[in-house]
């Protein structure tokens, strides 16, 4: 099944508009509220099929997706579409947050961020070169998360103190043993195969206040995926993605100690709740000297992903000023404490 949103002004496309928020004509301009907009998904079984082909009820053109895409737009008319039947029961999203940034604020960020490269090419500098940005909605579930951690450690504490004509150093050892139980809120994790996870990483935080109760108008005019991984499947990488603050956690606990040598460790973490959650992405294509470098834009907080081209002119030429500077301030201590130039 394929949703088109018509305007019920003058009958035209409409699709999510996010610098107002609303599901907006761009014909007439007219504007829906999306929290009372009505919406009727026709629950539908997901084919497992490598390809699937829709007709396009705007212009009745067919439109090939493949399995994991769950809206579009139609190659012919330009339309945005939603597949429901890829958004209806276990595939439903819980939660969504709109895009916040649109294509041209998403197209002025990233072209003022390419200005900034200090070590990028001139050429890359000026930005003029963006092949593509496209508005993509990622699969992401959601995971609060509870750790049971039981910590049995050794701690140190050293004195030193001067009796007579020596100097004393007295180390104390204590058994230390901790009981904690940690609570981790809304820890992301994205859920589909085709995006990059240390990108999806870097692109955090997003401002989980913002989340919506999904409806399907959000994602008109946008591309979405639906997801390709169970909560189930990846646990084990949420559980992962704590591991650096449960450590840390206990190592304030353990902050009296000169040193620590941990005995036992224990940790238990188990998932409380998990949600599958939409989250907005802008995916940019530059090309640069006959290659395509791939940027990613939180489209929410307007965070900007990517390695930029390096400049090798440049590069020598900052790492030259850089040991040029360090040497003339190694000469000048060196002539004040009195080693004089050499």
């Amino acid at each position: 099944m394929i949703l088109h949103y018509k305007c019920p002004g003058c009958g035209s496309d409409m699709s999510f508009d996010a610098a107002s928020g609303t599901l907006s004509c761009n014909s007439c301009g007219r504007q829906e509220n999306i929290e009372n907009y009505p919406e009727q998904l026709v629950t539908a079984l997901f084919e497992e099929d490598e390809v699937k082909e829709y007709h396009c009820n705007n212009c009745g053109a067919e439109i090939l997706t493949d399995v994991h895409t769950a809206a579009t737009s139609c190659s012919f008319c330009g339309a945005g579409v939603v597949l429901a039947d890829r958004l209806s029961g276990n595939l439903a999203p819980v939660k969504v947050i709109p895009f916040k940034l649109s294509r041209e604020e998403a197209t002025k960020a990233f072209q003022k961020w390419c200005k900034k490269g200090r070590l990028t090419p001139k050429g890359f500098m000026n930005a003029d070169r963006i092949k593509s940005i496209t508005g993509l909605y990622v699969p992401f579930w959601l995971y609060d998360l509870n750790s049971r951690v039981q910590v049995n450690a050794v701690g140190t504490k050293v004195r030193t103190y001067t009796s007579g004509d020596y100097i004393y150093t007295e180390t104390s050892y204590f058994d230390a043993f901790r009981d904690i139980n940690l609570d981790y809120i809304k820890v992301p994790v994205d859920a589909s195969e085709k995006m990059n996870d240390k990108l999806m990483d870097k692109l955090e935080p997003y401002e989980y206040g913002e989340l919506k109760e999904f409806k399907t108008p959000y994602l008109a005019g946008y591309i979405a995926e639906k997801y390709n991984y169970t909560e189930e499947e990846l646990l084990p990488r949420a559980k992962h993605k704590i591991n650096s603050y449960i450590d840390s956690y206990i190592s304030q606990t353990l902050g009296g100690y000169r040193t620590v040598t941990y005995k036992d460790k224990q940790i238990d973490t188990r998932s409380v709740k998990s949600d599958y959650v939409l989250l907005p992405v802008w995916m940019m294509s530059y090309d640069f000297e006959q290659k395509e470098h791939i940027f990613a834009m939180n489209g929410q907080t307007g965070k900007i992903i990517g390695k930029p081209p390096i400049s090798k002119r440049k590069a020598f030429m900052w790492f030259s000023g850089v040991a040029g500077g360090t040497f003339f301030a190694m000469k000048c201590f060196s002539f004040i404490v009195g080693g004089g130039f050499w």
